[in-house]
């Protein structure tokens, strides 16, 4: 599984920018992936805070997570402009019939493929060794490009789960 997603990120954005990140419940298909990038290049072009234009870059990654990100070197995001991305997300989630803002379910790389875990089953997927301390997981608590670059798949030891369930990898 090719895991480089940093060359798809803007260079021209500030390391400060700020990251939205939302899981999918499920893959899109590649003629939603087409669809869901009209929606969303349509979106950035129109994104504004109090009237300003937003920098902002928005991408599917892996088929599975859309990632929004603000360069607020020039606008500030404001709570309208946050709360349009909120709409964004829920007018994707009517159309293509997912779930988008579920927290409870966590991502992994497992066999290759990205799964998804409950929350409630991570005490029993580690002590069956279904994952471990090296198991690639989506960190979604990042919180800026630099952040986001660096620490959005880590082990799991490595990551806020690894410190709250500190099982004897």
């Amino acid at each position: 599984m090719n895991l480089n997603y940093i060359e798809l990120l803007p260079e021209d954005f500030s390391d400060q920018s700020r990251v939205w990140i939302y899981q999918s419940n499920r893959l899109f298909t590649l003629s939603e992936a087409l669809k869901l990038e009209e929606i969303i290049d349509d979106f950035i072009k129109n994104w504004n805070s109090h009237g300003t234009s937003v920098k902002g870059f928005c991408n599917l990654l892996f088929g599975q997570f859309i990632v929004l990100m603000a360069d607020e070197q020039n606008t500030i995001v404001s709570g309208c402009s946050t709360d349009s991305s909120v709409r964004l997300i829920k007018v994707i989630e009517e159309a293509f019939k997912v779930s988008m803002f579920d927290r409870t379910k966590l991502a992994f790389i497992i066999k290759e493929k990205i799964q998804l875990l409950p929350l409630s089953q991570i005490s029993y997927a580690l002590e069956h060794k279904f994952i471990g301390a090296e198991t690639l997981f989506f960190d979604h608590s990042v919180s800026n490009k630099k952040e986001f670059s660096e620490k959005w798949i880590v082990p799991l030891s490595n990551s806020w789960l690894g410190k709250r369930y500190p099982v004897n990898f």
